[in-house]
């Protein structure tokens, strides 16, 4: 009886660790518009001791609901209408995307992963930096691709399947590269970009998690109910709040936040590369 206490007591604190670091990330990636998938993958292989072959279904799961939350809640402090003025990129995105997310994978393994983690490294560097630079400076007016819809929807497509590529790579959403794609290719403001993101990454998560069912990823269930459920309160929580939070913080600030991010991220990967 008392191992059988033992038991329910350790299952309950690992529930709870599963909660208390899910809040945080998921009100980041309200504030941003990102799944915050790129966070709870060390701690789901780390610190609550998952291989990274069950954490990446897992963290997936997650990233469905924490994306769900915040694109709810931020339809309702930003609205969805901003998005209609950049429709021909977002569809050509998320073609681009889920196109990569069901058919790259064979595409990765047959390239030199520690290559394709170097050029990811440098590109998130880059690009990480340019927002830093950016948050200091007059508000960013227009991107670099014409305002046709025939050349937002090619360039949106192409880099759709970038990043579909890039996201099966690293088994997260993508959204660290869909915003600064946004705001630096088609002139879309921060907060827009953040809730476009989200609506992008909605469906490439989807085939995502769609492959990994396929492969028999959740045959067993007691991680669904340690982990994810507990995570995914914690996510619903934390997206509610940073969705809320997230009229009231500057473009600005959320740029310096976000570059600051895509450079921690790629330190991340340059570590596990090493």
């Amino acid at each position: 009886m008392s191992q059988l206490q033992a038991n329910v007591h350790a299952a309950r604190r690992y529930s709870s660790l599963a909660f208390l670091y899910a809040v945080p990330i998921a009100v980041l990636g309200g504030l941003i518009g990102l799944g915050g998938a790129e966070f709870r993958l060390p701690v789901l292989a780390g610190a609550l001791g998952y291989s990274v072959r069950q954490a990446v279904p897992l963290n997936l799961s997650v990233s469905l609901v924490t994306v769900t939350t915040s694109l709810l809640i931020r339809a309702n402090t930003l609205s969805l209408q901003s998005l209609q003025v950049f429709i021909t990129p977002i569809v050509a995105l998320i073609v681009g995307a889920v196109t990569s997310a069901f058919f790259g994978a064979s595409l990765v393994t047959r390239l030199s992963e520690r290559q394709l983690k170097r050029v990811i490294l440098v590109l998130l560097v880059v690009i990480g930096v340019a927002l830093v630079i950016e948050a200091f400076l007059p508000q960013f007016a227009s991107g670099f691709v014409p305002v046709d819809n025939l050349w937002q929807a090619m360039t949106g497509v192409s880099f759709g399947l970038v990043i579909g590529l890039v996201s099966t790579l690293l088994r997260v959403a993508g959204g660290e590269l869909i915003i600064p794609t946004l705001i630096f290719a088609f002139g879309v403001d921060i907060k827009t970009a953040g809730t476009a993101s989200l609506l992008i990454s909605l469906p490439t998560i989807l085939a995502g998690l769609s492959r990994h069912t396929r492969h028999g990823a959740f045959a067993d269930r007691r991680p669904l109910t340690d982990t994810v459920v507990p995570m995914g309160i914690g996510s619903v929580i934390g997206a509610i709040l940073g969705g809320l939070l997230v009229g009231f913080i500057s473009q600005s600030l959320l740029k310096l936040a976000l570059g600051i991010i895509l450079i921690i991220s790629a330190i991340r990967i340059f570590r596990h590369k090493e």
